[in-house]
């Protein structure tokens, strides 16, 4: 059985997507690497307290078959759009160097719908650096999986994601451009990260959010 490994695991997509492969039988240990406790219980659960700061503490514990990378925050949470680029990319990114130097062949980032290095908005240009670098790093697979605004129970809850969510749904049914944008469920794209992995395709490619249900599907 498979070993998987988590970067970050307490919020939307992170929690939905240790869950699923708690209980898919391919996998016998799923490694979460997070900063504050998960409050879940499993024999399979192997869980990893780290200081994000000191990548040299806990690069041994990134060893497995499959990496998954689910950090993100907001401005709002993170205080500063330098705080933001650390969670969001700093991070991200030095864990997926990690994990590519010590053998894992396959890797899973969760980007957003509009991820774009030459974008004149920080947040997209941000998630769109993170994708460009990361498809440079010596993976057998590379898949950047590219989703709109997420909905689903969140433990703390982003008023402007619940409001930008039930916009979007409601300017979709006048303006059917904007559904390549439209809200997707974060279990669908745990769904899609896990079926990613078990097909992967060799080199570096993206889902589009469009593509995302599909992906959810394949088995």
């Amino acid at each position: 059985m498979k070993t998987a490994i988590i970067l970050g695991g307490t919020g939307l997509v992170g929690s939905r997507l240790i869950d699923l492969l708690l209980g898919d039988s391919r996998y016998g240990k799923v490694t979460v690497l997070v900063r504050r406790p998960l409050n879940k219980a499993h024999k399979k659960l192997n869980e990893e307290i780290i200081n994000f700061e000191k990548p040299e503490e806990w690069k041994n514990l990134i060893r497995g078959d499959e990496f998954y990378s689910c950090l993100g925050t907001t401005i709002k949470t993170a205080g500063s759009k330098e705080a933001q680029y650390k969670v969001d990319y700093s991070y991200q990114y030095a864990a997926a160097e990690i994990a590519a130097a010590n053998g894992i062949k396959k890797y899973v980032l969760i980007s957003s719908a509009g991820a774009n290095l030459n974008s004149k908005m920080f947040y997209s240009r941000m998630k769109g650096k993170l994708d460009s670098d990361v498809k440079l790093l010596p993976f057998e697979s590379i898949t950047i999986i590219k989703p709109s605004v997420l909905v689903g129970k969140r433990e703390q809850k982003r008023k402007g994601e619940e409001f930008a969510a039930k916009a979007l749904q409601f300017l979709i049914k006048f303006i059917p451009l904007l559904n390549k944008y439209k809200p997707i469920d974060a279990e669908i794209v745990a769904f899609a990260m896990i079926n990613s992995a078990n097909n992967p395709k060799s080199g570096a490619h993206e889902i589009e959010l469009h593509e995302v249900f599909q992906a959810a599907l394949i088995e």
